[in-house]
């Protein structure tokens, strides 16, 4: 089993949702055989979708600058990480009411025409499927099943449009309540992974 876990927190050190994900991939991970390759956005991050990169990306391959095309390459590089993995686990705290701005980066590389979706008759058509996801959603309020979940319905909305519709969410919420607020939602958190990887 390949296992790609993406942590998306701007902390590459003391985050929930990292701490949550590796919590999943542990114990996927002691089903055995997993090869498993993890990617930090914040110790590593990627570059933001600009200017630059939307014209190295509409370039064709054989007329790009060197510039161009190690910027593509850089995209190439966690799309072939993506399409080799069996299972995805993604660490995603909430951050103002949305995703990080290193998820957000994630999502634009791996996003790409005619390679992790296409358009047919009937509109778009995810090309990244047979993989399972594992979602570890933390924020520091209480927002499941609320109006003020606007990251939630992005996640489902992002992952579905590349093909990845077969999605488990572990939520640990109210990190900023408090100590005993922390304890009760991570103990929340392992109680959903036990049943999601029972």
């Amino acid at each position: 089993m390949n296992i790609l876990q993406i942590n998306s927190s701007a902390r590459s050190n003391g985050s929930e949702s990292t701490r949550l994900a590796d919590a999943i991939v542990a114990r996927l991970a002691a089903e055995g055989n997993a090869d498993i390759v993890r990617r930090d956005l914040a110790a590593d991050p990627h570059p933001v979708l600009d200017e630059a990169a939307l014209q190295a990306l509409f370039t064709p391959a054989d007329q790009r600058t060197p510039a161009q095309a190690a910027r593509v390459a850089l995209d190439d590089a966690l799309i072939a990480q993506a399409q080799a993995a069996d299972v995805i686990v993604i660490g995603a705290p909430m951050y103002n009411f949305g995703i990080t701005v290193q998820l957000k980066s994630w999502f634009d590389a791996i996003a790409r025409a005619g390679v992790t979706f296409k358009y047919g008759p009937t509109g778009p058509v995810g090309l990244l499927t047979g993989k399972k996801v594992y979602v570890a959603v933390t924020r520091g309020g209480l927002h499941k099943d609320a109006p003020s979940d606007t990251q939630l319905p992005h996640l489902k909305t992002f992952l579905a449009f590349v093909g990845l519709t077969d999605v488990q969410f572990v939520f640990s919420e109210g990190h900023g309540l408090g100590a005993d607020a922390v304890a009760r939602a991570r103990a929340d958190a392992e109680d959903q992974i036990n049943a999601v990887l029972a």
